[in-house]
Formats: C-alpha cells, sequence, structure tokens
C-alpha cells in the first residue's frame, strides 16, 4: 500500500517530524496543473480538496459531482505526467451547509448522499461539518448533536468507500465555506479546553453507534489559530496567542491541527504554523488571487502591445459580468460604488474566482491568451505589469510567456508553503 501522508501525519509528527502538508482548495484548472507540476518536481503528494458548496451529488456551482471532479483533476495530472499514486482528494465542509434552508433531517438526507459520493469516489481525507444549524434550529449547535450527525456521516462513508477507507477531519471553529461576511478584527484562539472537548463529544458519539474504528482514522481537528483573511486586510498568526493550544497536542496524539484561511500569511507565520501542530494548511483563495494578478498583468500587455486590443479587454469583461450576476459577490462587499468596484476584482476574498468558470469568463481568457500566443514578452513590459514575477524571468528562470507566466504565480505561492512544510528541504 502507498504510504499516505494524511492517515500518518499525526504519527509522523508524534515521532518528531515537524513537517506538513499544503491542502489546494480549487477547481480552477490552472492552479490545479501549478499545484500538480509543482508537487512533481519536488517528489511531493499533492492534497487537492473541493468544498460542499464546490463539488456534490447535485453539481454544486462547478457542475461537478464527485466523481466528475476526480476524473477532472486526474485528466489534468495525466496531461502533465503527475503520478496519480501520490495524489489525495479531500472534501471539505462535508455535512448539510448547502442545504441548510431546509429541516435538519431532510437537509441531512442530502449531507449523507454527498459524502457517499465522496467517499464511493475514492476521496481519502473528509472533513466533517454538521455545526451549522438547519431551518428552524439556532445557528450554532450544541456540541453533541454537531457530534453526533458527524458520526452518522462518517458512517455513511465507511459503507460507501470502495478502497482505502477515508481520513477524518473534525471540528470547525472557523468561517462557513465561501469566507466571512464582513472585515475582521479581532480573533478569538481555540482555547485548549474547547479543542480536547472536541474530541472526546466526538469520540462519545462515534462509539454511540458503533463507528470506533472509523473515529481511529480521525486524524485533524479544525481549530482557529487567530488566521483569517477579510476583503482588505489579513490577521497574521501570532504564535503566542495560540501556545496553549498548540501545547494540548501532547494530550492527543492522534491528531493535528488543520489551520483554514491561511492564505497571504507571510512565510515565516506559515513556518510557524507547522511548526506548532497546525500540519494541514488550507490555501485556496491566494491562489487564484495570484492568477488573477498575473491575468489583468497579462490583459495590460496585451493592450500595450495593441491598443486595439481594449476593445476586448479582460477587466471589462469580468466587470460586466459580475455586475449583470452579483449573486457571489454582493453580500459579501459593502461600501459605496467605487468601493465595491475595487473589492470586485481585487478583494484578499477573491470572489471573483466564482466567475472563472462561466462562458463568458472562459472565452475572455481564452481570447487574451490566444492573442500572446507563445510570444515572448519583453522583459521591460514583465517589471511594468508582473513585478513579482520579473526576478525569476530576468534570471532565466522562468520563460517570459503568457502560460509560463501564469503557471509561475500560484507556484510561487506554493513555494513558500512548500518551505513551511518541509523546511529542511
Amino acid at each position: 500500500m502507498e504510504y499516505n501522508r494524511i492517515a500518518n501525519i499525526a504519527r509522523d509528527r508524534s515521532s518528531g517530524s515537524l513537517s506538513g502538508i499544503p491542502s489546494v482548495c480549487t477547481a480552477h484548472p490552472l492552479v490545479i496543473e501549478a499545484a500538480l507540476l509543482h508537487g512533481k518536481m519536488a517528489g511531493t503528494e499533492v492534497l487537492i480538496e473541493a468544498t460542499c458548496n464546490q463539488v456534490n451529488q447535485e453539481g454544486g456551482y462547478t457542475g461537478m459531482t464527485p466523481a466528475a471532479f476526480r476524473g477532472f483533476v486526474q485528466d489534468i495530472a495525466d496531461r502533465v505526467g503527475f503520478d496519480r499514486s501520490h495524489l489525495i482528494l479531500g472534501g471539505d465542509h462535508l455535512g448539510p451547509n448547502p442545504w441548510k434552508h431546509l429541516p435538519a433531517e431532510e437537509a441531512m438526507c442530502r449531507a449523507e448522499a454527498m459524502i457517499g459520493a465522496y467517499a464511493e469516489a475514492g476521496f481519502t481525507k473528509l472533513h466533517l461539518d454538521t455545526s451549522m444549524g438547519c431551518v428552524g434550529e439556532s445557528v450554532a449547535l450544541a456540541d453533541e448533536v454537531t457530534a453526533a450527525r458527524a458520526a452518522r456521516l462518517a458512517t455513511v462513508a465507511e459503507a460507501s468507500a470502495k478502497g482505502s477507507k477515508p481520513s477524518y477531519v473534525i471540528g470547525t471553529e472557523v468561517p462557513v465555506p465561501g469566507g466571512a461576511l464582513e472585515s475582521i478584527g479581532h480573533l478569538e484562539v481555540t482555547s485548549a479546553e474547547a479543542a480536547l472537548r472536541t474530541v472526546e463529544v466526538h469520540r462519545a458519539a462515534f462509539a454511540a453507534i458503533g463507528a470506533e474504528r472509523a473515529f481511529d482514522r480521525a486524524v485533524g481537528i479544525v481549530v482557529q489559530p487567530g488566521v483569517e483573511f477579510g476583503n482588505a486586510n489579513v490577521i497574521i498568526y501570532r504564535r503566542e496567542q495560540a501556545r496553549a493550544l498548540s501545547a494540548v497536542l501532547s494530550r492527543m496524539p492522534q491528531f493535528v491541527f488543520e489551520a483554514h484561511s491561511t492564505d497571504y500569511q507571510p512565510p515565516e507565520a506559515l513556518g510557524a504554523l507547522v511548526e506548532d501542530g497546525f500540519a494541514i494548511l488550507k490555501v485556496g483563495p491566494w491562489l487564484t488571487f495570484a492568477l488573477r494578478e498575473t491575468l489583468y498583468g497579462l490583459d495590460q500587455i496585451a493592450q500595450v502591445l495593441d491598443p486595439a486590443f481594449a476593445r476586448n479587454g479582460l477587466y471589462s469583461t469580468m466587470e460586466a459580468l459580475m455586475l449583470r450576476q452579483p449573486e457571489n459577490w454582493r453580500k459579501y462587499y459593502h461600501g459605496d460604488e467605487p468601493e465595491r468596484r475595487i473589492q470586485r476584482h481585487f478583494s484578499y476574498s477573491d470572489r471573483i474566482r466564482y466567475y472563472w468558470p462561466q462562458p463568458e469568463a472562459k472565452e475572455a481568457v481564452k481570447r487574451l491568451l490566444t492573442f500572446l500566443g507563445s510570444q515572448l514578452i519583453p522583459e521591460t513590459l514583465v517589471s511594468q505589469y508582473l513585478a513579482a514575477a520579473y526576478p525569476a524571468v530576468a534570471k532565466g528562470l522562468v520563460k517570459p510567456d503568457a502560460r509560463s507566466l501564469l503557471i509561475a504565480s500560484v507556484q510561487r505561492v506554493l513555494d513558500m508553503y512548500a518551505h513551511a512544510c518541509h523546511p529542511d528541504d
């Protein structure tokens, strides 16, 4: 059996390894390609996760079921020569969230169908998140209710898995899928007592329905280490504030912590998170944010090369699309119209990522990349419009064509995670 980093991540830490693994949370094909190429060059496993809203048995907002998403990722892996045995697929926030507008039992039945589809499709890292209230319930549920519903979903996953049994992540002290609805200020770090209670309540709930073996494969707990990002600001990890939380891992050697919303953290903060036991680092919006930066830079370069290209520019196309279909940003972005316009395109929350799969957006990107083709972009234009890429281009490490620059933009972010998760490499 192939070594699985997730299944063994807590055991490895208990034996003295202070390494971790990034969790790439995206359905964007170029980001997935960049991640797989990055893993191929490094010779490491790559963990790619889909969320309950993004991919589910009803299609989610990507239109993909878990089986379709698996095929989608595997096709990219095969195309770039990435060994499928080094690919780990995960499901994030698996629970009733997409159906919380329904009565609890109906929502849970749909959640059961979803997690069954994930397990049957071979996803081996499953985050059980049943913390949200459904119609008629309070927003936050009692720990015992959350744990009982999580155990219920785990039994479905156990019965549905065709190959290796999945590893589980429990707990949910983070914003709901899609991100926070407001600007971020002070964050309350999860207490050591709350982390211990999460484990014990879930242990009891799994035992109550005879699912002890499933609980034995729980490897991670989602906690709040004090990191988050809003539309315009980032809360950076302060390890002194999480010292008690980090120390409690010695009392539960079965587990590591999973840190959500680690996007935009400085390299030293990412390294400190891994050292302190937050060994699974979720990243998503930062990757598509970096990709969007490069797409917009290439859009500007195209307009320099041919001023007539501005009539079909990417920025104007995306603005028109988001104004016509505001559902994915309206309740998240606030202020007057100029402020909201800036947020639509440049927010850390990167809600523009929901629009890239739209036919109009895909056509605009295709038009831009077709125009630029494989031509080498002058270094001076890279310096002007893609400054972050310039050093690597000037050194000859990155070829200055459009596709190479896009892949490199994502891999610059992944490099920071790789260094944090494998500091001795």
